[in-house]
């Protein structure tokens, strides 16, 4: 049963256009970024996007209030993502189609401080640089805060893949970061 100090949740659920459009406003700039965190390039990510908010909007029925609804919500953005960024790589081995290079872009809200949104606008640069592998380990680990076992499971993979492919991507970003350091050092 949804909580009690959620009734714009339960009101979606019972079918009511203006909490549904409400809540999804709401969770669009989280949603959103989260995608574009998840997947190269932009070309994407409005599509997924839209796609992640339908499936929040359609499972609103099967949140049991167990936890937080923004959890359960990035859980079903995870899996949309995922699926989405299974039938692209599926696509690309069938037509060969190179990837295209494009620009990254964070949507920042207008409440955030401008040195947090570019701090996150570099780390979407540098994450963009790791294997898809790597930056979807470390984003399921520390930004939805998920378990080995957790990301085992949603991930499809062995135990000791997911602990590598963290351990990799820490260090492949580590480096990356250390490259970017040193570039603006000198510039100075």
């Amino acid at each position: 049963m949804v909580p009690t100090e959620e009734p714009r949740i339960r009101a979606a659920i019972e079918g009511r256009r203006d909490a549904a459009e409400s809540l999804l406003a709401e969770l669009l700039p989280r949603v959103r970024n989260l995608v574009r965190y998840s997947v190269h390039g932009d070309s994407e990510v409005d599509d997924i996007t839209q796609e992640a908010l339908v499936a929040i909007l359609r499972g609103l029925p099967s949140y049991r209030g167990e936890g937080a609804f923004v959890s359960w919500a990035d859980r079903v953005v995870v899996r949309v993502t995922f699926a989405a960024s299974r039938r692209a790589r599926a696509e690309r081995n069938q037509v060969d189609v190179d990837e295209e290079a494009v620009e990254s872009a964070t949507v920042c809200s207008d409440d955030e401080v401008p040195d947090d949104c570019l701090l996150r606008e570099h780390m979407a640069r540098l994450l963009e640089q790791l294997s898809d592998e790597q930056r979807r380990a470390l984003l399921l680990h520390h930004v939805m805060g998920m378990s080995v076992p957790e990301m085992a499971e949603e991930l499809e993979v062995p135990f000791e893949t997911v602990r590598s492919r963290l351990r990799l991507g820490r260090a492949h970003l580590r480096e990356l970061l250390f490259q970017r350091v040193g570039q603006d050092a000198a510039m100075l």
